[in-house]
This record gives structure tokens, C-alpha cells and sequence, in this order.
């Protein structure tokens, strides 16, 4: 997969696990994207200023606020805002719609994934505006 141009899609990562986020960072970096990463829900909110983001790729399972109440205040703030949920729980995207009927989320991700399948997914999602599923 080729790189992007540089600065062309920033993402916003929440992901309780440092971890986490490092390696989503160091990989979707060196695939051109930029990302903003935060570890605790609260203090992503806070920095949030829509408009920034090409997506959000949020936990579903956090501390403090889930990635479920998460998505709803930063939509508040950003009605436009596309979001990808990732968790390392079994989750089943008509399970999903069925719980949370008015989330427009565009993708669902099972943890662990590859970094080159984030990537691609993510790229795909941001060019076509369509839905990706993992």
C-alpha cells in the first residue's frame, strides 16, 4: 500500500491503553496519516475541535466514559464526524445497531488487527465516505 500525501487525513485515537494508541500512532504515521492519540476519554473531549478530524477510532470499552458516550458528546460538538469503534470483545455489527440504533458509526474493528488492514480500511472509508466492516 502506498503512503498518503502528508497531512491529508488526521485521525483522532481514544484508546485507554497506552500501548494501544503507541502502536496505532507509530504505524498509521508511517503510512501518512497524522494522528492526535489520547489514553483517557475525558481529556480527548476537551481537546476536541470539530472539523479536525477525517474520523475518530474509538475504544468501546474505557474508563471514565465509553467510547459509546464519547461518540455522542463529540458528535454534539461535531455532527459531521465519522467514528470507527474498535474493542477486543466480540461484537457483531447487527448486535451492535440493534443496542445503539441512533450511532452512525461507519466501522466496527475486532482487536488485535493489523496495522496495514487499519490502514487500508481506514483510507477506503476516508476516500469513499462508505462503510467499512471488520
Amino acid at each position: 500500500m502506498s503512503s498518503f500525501e502528508s497531512g491529508s487525513h488526521r485521525l483522532l485515537v481514544v484508546d485507554d491503553q497506552p500501548d494501544v494508541t503507541s502502536a496505532i500512532k507509530l504505524g498509521l504515521e508511517g503510512r501518512g496519516f497524522i494522528i492526535d492519540a489520547y489514553n483517557d476519554p475525558l481529556v480527548a473531549l476537551s481537546s476536541f475541535e470539530p472539523g479536525v478530524y477525517g474520523v475518530a477510532l474509538l475504544d468501546i470499552r474505557m474508563p471514565k466514559m465509553t467510547g459509546f458516550e464519547l461518540y455522542r458528546q463529540l458528535r454534539k460538538i461535531d455532527p459531521g464526524l465519522r467514528v470507527c469503534f474498535f474493542t477486543g470483545f466480540d461484537l457483531y455489527k447487527g448486535e451492535f445497531e440493534k443496542m445503539f440504533p441512533d450511532l452512525k458509526a461507519k466501522a466496527f474493528f475486532r482487536k488485535p488487527i493489523r496495522i496495514d488492514e487499519l490502514a487500508t480500511k481506514l483510507h477506503d472509508l476516508l476516500l469513499d465516505g462508505g462503510q467499512a466492516e471488520a
